[in-house]
């Protein structure tokens, strides 16, 4: 059983992305990813047990084709600015800490007019729609599926506690698909005056569907978290390995007696149910996803606390 904790450095991983776009073009590759690989689940492509993680790269003027698959998707952007993501017929700018969100068998492409590279971090369920068998993919013959919806038409029209009138869910993720960091940071900054603190969490806020206040997502679960400076979590361990990007500040991590120093953009993920206590140094956001929903529609999830 893997119980590999890890972490990724994000400026090595940049360094060696740009090397890859002077070899290889975003056509030839369709998607120029690298894969960050759980040294503890050698050759499986995998993160966790049940989740995939990559650094995607867009370089000024290139496309990264249409296409659509089964599998729920997540980006989350960690440099640059400008480029753009279309699902589903509306296009979407891309902003540093953007949540964007591509809901399973929806068309998109992703393209970037900007002048500078940009690079987000994919995650995606692909090992479990692999363990029911249920991988489909097809590609749309054209580099951009057509636009034809107005730039924030969901977010206007689910993201302001209103639905429209006759709104049916047909869909499990949610109909907001770019959820602008400037905007959650905005509300976490409101909400630490209050200056309730969680012991394990800090400030924790999971993204969630406006439909029904489930998460975001059918399979992923993403979550912000705000650690005002010098806040030390207590320890607490959970069934769904997690996978961290440090968004602001830096700190430590300890996951199973184990530290990680990490600084903006850096990754890391926890094992499931190994315990884990951060630190920050500076005032913190950490984003992150797991299959925490998925575990528990299937009544798996369970968590623990210190009890010291």
């Amino acid at each position: 059983m893997y119980k590999r904790q890890h972490l990724w450095r994000f400026e090595q991983a940049r360094e060696w992305l740009l090397e890859a776009g002077e070899l290889i073009t975003a056509r030839e590759a369709e998607r120029r990813v690298l894969i960050l690989e759980n040294p503890g689940l050698r050759g499986d492509s995998r993160i966790t047990t049940s989740l995939y993680a990559g650094l995607q790269l867009v370089l000024p003027g290139e496309v990264a084709p249409a296409h659509r698959h089964s599998q729920s998707a997540l980006r989350f952007v960690l440099d640059g600015g400008g480029a753009h993501t279309s699902v589903n017929g509306e296009r979407t700018l891309m902003e540093y800490g953007d949540f964007v969100i591509t809901p399973p068998w929806a068309w998109h492409d992703h393209g970037n007019d900007s002048d500078q590279p940009m690079i987000w971090m994919d995650g995606l369920d692909i090992p479990v729609a692999s363990f029911f068998d249920a991988s489909f993919a097809e590609g749309y013959g054209e580099d951009e599926h057509p636009v034809s919806r107005q730039t924030g038409d969901s977010l206007a029209r689910y993201g302001a506690n209103m639905l429209p009138v006759d709104f049916e869910q047909r869909e499990l993720a949610s109909p907001i698909f770019n959820y602008p960091y400037a905007r959650s940071r905005e509300a976490l900054e409101k909400m630490q005056r209050q200056q309730e603190w969680d012991p394990c969490h800090g400030l924790k806020m999971r993204y969630v569907n406006p439909v029904d206040g489930g998460f975001a997502m059918p399979t992923i679960s993403p979550f912000l978290q705000l650690l005002p400076q010098g806040f030390k979590t207590a320890a607490y361990r959970s069934t769904d390995a997690t996978v961290f990007v440090a968004t602001e500040g830096s700190g430590r991590s300890t996951i199973d007696g184990q530290e990680f120093t990490w600084g903006p953009r850096d990754i890391f993920v926890a094992p499931s149910w190994k315990w884990i206590v951060h630190e920050a140094d500076d005032e913190t956001v950490l984003f992150s996803y797991s299959d925490r929903v998925a575990q528990q529609k299937l009544g798996f999830w369970r968590e623990q606390r210190d009890p010291a």
